[in-house]
């Protein structure tokens, strides 16, 4: 299988797109780039899980934190409407993969993403207007929400991974954001290691069996 990549602009951001060759029906599937990151840093990550029959989409997140390096939403004061325009940012990413990909059979749209980027994949999952099939975290958690009386579908389907190690989102941040989904009726499965704030192999793994289960 070979994958072809190239750059896009949507909604006025850069997108990394991640075309196989072959034409039978396919699953998109959207990674997030962690906080003050960028969509090339995601790409190295979904390029090693080596998923056949699959899009791949990398976008660049809206918020300018300097250098080059992008993120999903302000932190502080302001989170929670900061929230409000990532998830309206979201929609129009989805809604440009499905109009880019016209031409391909979509079964099914999932999300992946490592840390601030799994936490936008969490977020995605409980308010975002497209319904999303599997949503996958790795070192996530949950922002401060905007208050919405949407009420998403709870059959998107959760995997968590998070590490005892973590330094930067702590493991009961990690948990509490999994026991939400788990609490609400999404199908969730909780995987808890000694890893620290990475991405490691035997994540990717558990991503290939997740994502083509």
């Amino acid at each position: 299988m070979t994958i072809k990549y190239q750059n896009e602009v949507w909604n006025n951001k850069k997108v990394i797109l991640g075309e196989p060759d072959q034409i039978d029906a396919l699953n998109l599937l959207i990674g997030f780039h962690g906080a003050e990151s960028t969509a090339e840093n995601m790409l190295v990550q979904g390029n090693r899980l080596k998923l056949k029959n699959t899009l791949l989409v990398f976008p660049e997140g809206p918020i300018d934190a300097g250098e080059g390096r992008w993120s999903w939403w302000k932190d502080g004061p302001g989170q929670q409407k900061s929230v409000e325009g990532f998830l309206s940012f979201t929609d129009t990413i989805i809604q440009s993969a499905i109009s880019h990909f016209e031409n391909r059979s979509i079964n099914q749209i999932s999300l992946w993403g490592f840390s601030q980027g799994a936490a936008a994949s969490l977020v995605y999952a409980l308010l975002g207007s497209h319904k999303i099939d599997k949503v996958a975290s790795v070192c996530g958690f949950l922002p401060e929400l905007p208050e919405t009386e949407r009420e998403n579908s709870t059959t998107t389907s959760i995997l968590g991974i998070f590490g005892l190690n973590d330094e930067v989102v702590p493991a009961f941040l990690a948990e509490h954001a999994l026991d939400e989904f788990q609490n609400k009726g999404y199908p969730t499965k909780t995987l808890e290691t000694k890893q620290g704030h990475e991405v490691t192999s035997e994540n990717l793994d558990e991503l290939i069996n997740f994502f083509t289960a």
